[in-house]
């Protein structure tokens, strides 16, 4: 009797790359990941699941959460008492808090893991994906020169990606004060007042038309709607924060903070981040500055690089004060996008930089030495697996896009051999031993 064969299938929302994909996706995170150190944020990492009550905690996010329950449970279990966790800040708030008397503040920190959202699979959406979170956290009080560094780091890192190099992104930035601080001056309730943010917050999508249509109608039964609409929009769009006049402390505190970031980010290339009053963010915890990036030629595939503070997303887990500020590249929606653009370079399916042949049998055992050598001297080094004909090693490096092959000598005091596989009109280059060829070559 045959076994019976199960057929395996990818898993929608669930992405799995080629060797040669997930090389360069190596390569990403190797960038992120210098660039964030280089601003001083350490790395922690917290377990995949949370107690449920931990991430319920802030926010009405009940829909996306991925519940874990084993198959078999064991009588007296919890039913349904730990979840995967859905983003890294909530994690990291219980984190700072559980950890707070070894912590020093301002706690700098950057986490680079998977998060899962019950979401509906799309392009650039996923259930299962990476963020990569830089966020800073401190004890009462937090400077505003953080929610100017936040920016400042992002853009370092976006702009020089691999493949990246030729697009045009662009970092917009709010404060919800001056938004929330208006809404506030229009003495409407607490649920309109949300309902108001969340149709701003869908202005990218729907356009000004369809944003002005939903408001109209949500504020019909005000006298004044006609009016409280036109200074709406007129707050979202205005270019010049200067130019606004403030109807309250909040908008007033608000539009400070948000021109002293503005100032604080003077170096960067002129049309890098702007000031965008129509950013809510979807995320309720968010109470000043907020992030988002988007594509400058491909402005409807959402933001890629998002964020903001918060003042007080720890206090449900500590008896303490931590305002915090945050952003997070949504590494595997941008990834994806270009991998489907066809923007990155997959000719390497190794990381090997070069592969050392094995001409004869008599040769092995001096081909696996040249490579612990070349190892030793930083290189990563493939050995090829058998004596076979040369021709046939040399096609396995090109296959796998290995850029150099070495030849070990054929006599005793000759020399070895380095072969360019990308450059084949180079002549080799001869090397006595071969600590000769240093990392750096």
């Amino acid at each position: 009797m045959s076994n019976k064969i199960y057929k395996p299938k990818s898993i929608s929302g669930f992405p799995e790359w080629l060797p040669e994909v997930r090389l360069v996706e190596q390569q990403w995170f190797d960038h992120i990941r210098r660039v964030f150190e280089s601003y001083g944020y350490c790395n922690i990492e917290t377990p995949s699941v949370e107690e449920l009550d931990v991430l319920r905690a802030k926010g009405e996010v009940d829909k996306e959460i991925y519940v874990i329950d084993r198959l078999h449970k064991e009588e007296g279990d919890k039913e349904g008492r730990l979840a995967l966790h859905f983003d890294q800040t909530v994690p990291f708030a219980r984190y700072t808090a559980q950890h707070f008397n070894d912590l020093v503040f301002p706690f700098k920190r950057y986490q680079m893991q998977r998060v899962w959202r019950g979401e509906r699979p799309q392009a650039g959406r996923f259930r299962e994906f990476y963020q990569c979170d830089i966020d800073v956290i401190n004890v009462d009080n937090l400077p505003i020169s953080f929610d100017a560094e936040m920016p400042a780091v992002m853009w370092e890192i976006l702009t020089a990606l691999p493949g990246m190099q030729d697009e045009k992104i662009q970092i917009r930035i709010s404060n919800r004060k001056v938004l929330l601080g208006y809404i506030e001056s229009l003495n409407v309730s607490e649920n309109i007042a949300a309902q108001i943010l969340a149709i701003i917050d869908k202005i990218e999508k729907i356009g000004a038309i369809e944003t002005s249509k939903q408001l109209n109608e949500l504020l019909k039964n005000n006298p004044l709607h006609a009016l409280m609409v036109d200074n709406i929009l007129s707050l979202t769009q205005t270019n010049d924060l200067k130019s606004v006049q403030p109807e309250n402390e909040q908008m007033k505190e608000g539009l400070h903070e948000l021109i002293t970031v503005m100032d604080r980010l003077k170096h960067l290339p002129e049309g890098a981040v702007v000031a965008d009053l129509s950013i809510v963010r979807g995320l309720d915890y968010y109470t000043g500055t907020v992030y988002e990036t988007v594509f400058l030629d491909d402005p409807n595939y959402g933001s890629i690089c998002s964020g903001g503070r918060y003042d007080d997303l720890a206090g449900s887990y500590i008896n303490k004060h931590l305002p915090g500020v945050g952003i997070s590249i949504g590494f595997s929606r941008l990834f994806a996008r270009m991998v489907d653009k066809q923007k990155l370079d997959l000719k390497a399916k190794t990381p090997a930089q070069v592969l050392v042949v094995i001409p004869s049998e008599e040769q092995q055992v001096a081909a696996a030495e040249t490579a612990q050598i070349l190892r030793k001297n930083g290189h990563k080094v493939e050995l090829y697996h058998a004596a076979q004909k040369l021709g046939k090693q040399l096609g396995y490096a090109e296959k796998k896009g290995i850029p150099f092959v070495w030849f070990v000598p054929s006599e005793k005091d000759g020399m070895h051999q380095l072969k360019d596989m990308y450059n084949r009109d180079i002549p080799n280059k001869d090397f006595k031993d071969p600590s000769e060829w240093k990392a750096n070559a």
